[in-house]
């Protein structure tokens, strides 16, 4: 029997783990240990560990790590706090093997606490590029912490082993995200239309804005550009999701609840969509708007104009549905005008994805329950000369 602990701490995350989560329960000698944290258990950011239970799925541990101040010292203060209660969780838990996905602050204290605690760890998206936010840094910090490594691409497959990696523990999989949008029953667009409360003869945008916490410019500027650019369209509804739990999350949710207070009609916010109302509104959007990175990595399997905002995303593979630009409105308008043409809409629709691969959830679960753990917590570093 082998028991796997997977780690989530944002609505995202958990979204794009979820169909591994149930993958590795219904296997064979494979006990599955949820520990949900961070904004999961934060009221200001949804509470979405109800999500997780609304989906039938066990919460193993819910730990608290105050994320209720999304200020520079609330992020080092949940940061030391996650660190002590995580490591007491996995001392309750004793699993063989803990799985975290991606670079978030959380991600990267609960990776310390499992090195204390000589766990193995396996880190998906690792070896990925985010130049405008401090998760740049926690991502290659948690690759280091960890001994085997489900990449999205082989570029960054490579990346990984160049960081010192063995390449006999690296594995090109693909996102697992994309398999979602297969998997997943996405809602048709009459009841879209109602759970947003939109017009349905009026198309839409589907904003995410987080903070670029690497940006000397402070988060109420950052957004104020974009929803300046947003006023040029006023044919469009736009429809605003929550920012996450970074320094300046809350000012920028904040802002977009009071845009939407003031103008109901055209602008709706909703703290988290979840998964499947997401991306099912993400295929019915006239554009996916913002600096979240499932504007490129999940949105191109839709065939859907994607506009990347900003230094916070910088560095990542990017398909030809995804239109970048600087984060100041004169730009903002001009990528938005770009991705509504008719030009550029045939073109998305009819993009590659270089995220796109077949059976990732699979290959994923099949190595996390082979692979032999006897000797993975010797690392050895792996040097290209």
């Amino acid at each position: 029997m082998r028991t796997i602990c997977i780690f989530t701490g944002t609505r995202a995350e958990y979204g794009l783990l979820r169909p591994l989560i149930r993958a590795l329960a219904a296997t064979q000698d494979v006990t599955v240990k949820l520990l949900a944290t961070g904004s999961h258990v934060a009221e200001s950011s949804g509470a979405t560990w109800r999500e997780i239970a609304g989906d039938g799925i066990a919460i193993d541990e819910r730990i608290e790590v105050l994320m209720d101040s999304a200020s520079e010292s609330g992020v080092y203060t949940a940061m030391g706090l996650g660190m002590i209660r995580y490591g007491d969780a996995f001392r309750r838990l004793e699993p063989d093997l803990l799985v975290i996905l991606g670079d978030r602050f959380e991600a990267f204290a609960a990776a310390a606490a499992a090195t204390v605690c000589k766990i193995p760890i396996a880190h998906l998206h690792g070896g990925e590029l985010t130049f405008g936010a401090i998760d740049e840094s926690f991502r290659h910090a948690i690759t280091k912490l960890s001994h085997l490594h489900f990449a999205s691409t082989e570029a960054y497959r490579t990346r990984v082993i160049q960081l010192g990696e063995r390449p006999d523990r690296v594995f090109a999989v693909g996102a697992m995200g994309v398999e979602n949008i297969r998997t997943l029953d996405l809602f048709d667009k009459d009841e879209i239309d109602r759970r947003l409360g939109i017009d349905p003869q009026q198309p839409y945008f589907l904003v995410t804005f987080h903070p670029a916490t690497l940006s000397p410019k402070r988060p109420e500027a950052q957004l104020n550009a974009l929803l300046d650019a947003l006023e040029r369209f006023p044919d469009h509804t736009v429809v605003m999701t929550g920012a996450n739990a970074d320094a300046g999350g809350m000012a920028i949710n904040r802002l977009l609840a009071a845009r939407a207070a003031e103008h109901p009609g055209r602008y709706r916010f909703h703290m988290s969509l979840g998964a499947r109302l997401y991306l099912s509104a993400a295929r019915y959007a006239a554009a996916v708007v913002g600096n979240s990175s499932s504007a490129i990595i999940e949105v191109p399997t839709l065939g859907v104009p994607s506009v990347d905002i900003g230094p916070r995303q910088a560095g990542r593979v990017r398909g030809e549905s995804v239109i970048t630009c600087d984060d100041d409105t004169a730009h903002i308008v001009e990528a938005l005008r770009r991705a509504l043409s008719a030009d550029f809409r045939q073109r998305a629709a009819s993009a590659s994805n270089p995220y796109d691969r077949p059976g990732t959830t699979a290959q994923i679960v099949d190595i996390l329950v082979s692979h032999d753990l006897s000797d993975l917590l010797h690392k050895t570093f792996y040097d290209l000369h």
